[in-house]
């Protein structure tokens, strides 16, 4: 499977959300469920752990994703990535990656492939 790689570096692709929607994994999404509880304080519920990565078309978001500014934003610009926004690094990037450092590891990556 290609990686898909979230406009704000996440790796959509390794994620526990994306892998047990992919894999149709009940037992997976209740796991993901009560460790998004547990690490983030989110009340998910494992029907609620459905999501075909950042960048689909399609209705398949977990909620977080559904409203993420980052996403929002760089799909208003029609930019396939953060990374080549003129904009970047911007207040709600920057804040995200004090957030996830997996996501800012991952995007530092892939601004030095430009």
């Amino acid at each position: 499977m290609k990686q898909m790689i979230a406009y704000c570096g996440l790796v959509c692709s390794t994620c526990p959300t994306f892998l047990a929607t992919r894999n149709d994994d009940d037992a997976a999404r209740e796991k993901t469920a009560a460790l998004y509880s547990e690490k983030f304080g989110l009340n998910l519920k494992p029907n609620e752990i459905n999501c075909d990565g950042c960048l689909s078309a399609g209705d398949k978001l977990i909620s977080y994703c559904r409203s993420c500014e980052i996403r929002k934003c760089a799909m208003e610009k029609s930019v396939h990535h953060c990374t080549v926004c003129n904009e970047q690094p911007c207040e709600k990037l920057l804040k995200f990656h004090e957030f996830s450092p997996d996501a800012k590891k991952s995007f530092d990556r892939l601004v030095k492939l430009l």
